[in-house]
């Protein structure tokens, strides 16, 4: 077995993994900037349902994106 591919895809699965999570994250502050409260208040203190549904399909979509970038 050829040990170079493997280390080598292992770690560009844990580099793409890293890049995705942060332009999820920087896609949620985004987000979070241009809507007028503060979604996380709103939905733990609240327990706004709808805004925890949107929330979670924006989350959702985004990584659906970001995952077919990189798979190309």
């Amino acid at each position: 077995m050829n040990y170079d591919y493997f280390f080598k895809g292992i770690a560009a699965s844990v580099i793409y993994s890293l890049i995705g999570i942060v332009i999820l994250l920087l896609a949620y502050l985004l987000i979070e900037k241009l809507t007028p409260e503060k979604s996380w208040q709103e939905i733990v203190k609240n327990q706004n349902m709808a805004l925890a549904i949107v929330f979670a399909s924006f989350i959702l979509g985004i990584s659906i994106i970001i995952a077919a970038s990189i798979h190309g």
